[in-house]
């Protein structure tokens, strides 16, 4: 193939050689995402009051539930130990929140309508909005792994646990991160998206022992603990990293697996969903 130019003189000049040819689909996916991706991520230095939940948040709750609540409550061994795995898994619950009120921004402020416009691959967007809210959720894990091994939070973890956790907290992210998207087109208004977030997540948080145990609460909550999805989270993620066993309901029983199966019926139920919504916004 050719390509025809016209000359100054007004004729028509040809220019040898062939156009480059069209990527395959699949290597335009990865390229428009990644590039997304980092569009993303480069709004982080201009706004950076964006990443107050996954920085200031979760440096707030391991101090004031450390030294405020941590004297009232009487766990075997240390609340260090007993804290900081709860607040892992709550800072990959808590991605909903982030996750949603980004994706609803980016549909209030018509950035979506940009995208539609531009010759780009439309999964690639909703791809590309997963991932960027998973690397900034991965910042606010390890921010609040570090704050709480500054404060004597000591993890009993081998190399093989370590990967264990890894796998673990990568598959939550990556459910939680889905329903926060899914979520985010559903609500079109960031401020109502936060505060229905928090809403929910909060007391789902709340009741999934992540600051005390499920078995010291009234029979109501604990009733509703037992089979809180955070609860099976928290539990895995606290047995991973302290080997401590919890016990009670079936999932509390086993953790680690009732976590995958939540996270499994999470993401099957809200991928497609998402995508759907997203096409349907789209079209």
């Amino acid at each position: 193939m050719t390509t025809i130019t016209t000359s100054p003189a007004g004729g028509a000049q040809r220019i040898a050689g062939p156009l480059p040819p069209r990527p395959r689909r699949f290597v335009r996916y990865l390229r428009e995402t990644s590039l997304l991706v980092g569009r993303g991520l480069r709004t982080i230095p201009r706004v950076p009051e964006r990443l107050s939940d996954v920085t200031i948040q979760p440096i707030m709750f391991t101090l004031l539930f450390l030294y405020v609540f941590g004297s009232a409550i009487h766990v075997p061994g240390s609340y260090q130990d007993y804290l900081l795995p709860g607040l892992l898994g709550q800072s990959v619950a808590f991605g909903v929140i982030g996750a949603g009120v980004a994706t609803s921004t980016d549909f209030s402020s018509g950035v979506v309508d940009r995208f539609r416009s531009l010759p780009v691959i439309r999964m690639s967007v909703i791809s590309a909005q997963v991932i960027g809210q998973i690397i900034e959720q991965i910042l606010g894990i390890v921010i609040v792994a570090a704050v709480g091994l500054g404060l004597g939070w000591r993890p009993h973890l081998g190399g093989g646990r370590a990967v264990e956790l890894v796998a673990l907290m990568l598959l939550g992210l990556f459910a939680f991160t889905w329903v926060g998207v899914l979520a985010g087109m559903l609500i079109r208004s960031s401020d109502a998206m936060q505060g229905i977030g928090f809403a929910v997540m909060l007391p789902l948080s709340f009741l999934a022992g992540t600051f005390v145990p499920i078995s010291g609460m009234k029979l109501v909550p604990r009733a509703i603990a037992d089979w809180d999805p955070l609860s099976a989270l928290v539990a895995a993620v606290r047995q991973v990293c302290q080997g401590t066993q919890s016990s009670g309901s079936l999932q509390l029983d086993h953790p680690v697996p009732a976590m995958v199966a939540w996270c499994l019926l999470i993401i099957a139920v809200c991928v497609p969903l998402a995508l759907r919504r997203f096409r349907t916004a789209s079209a």
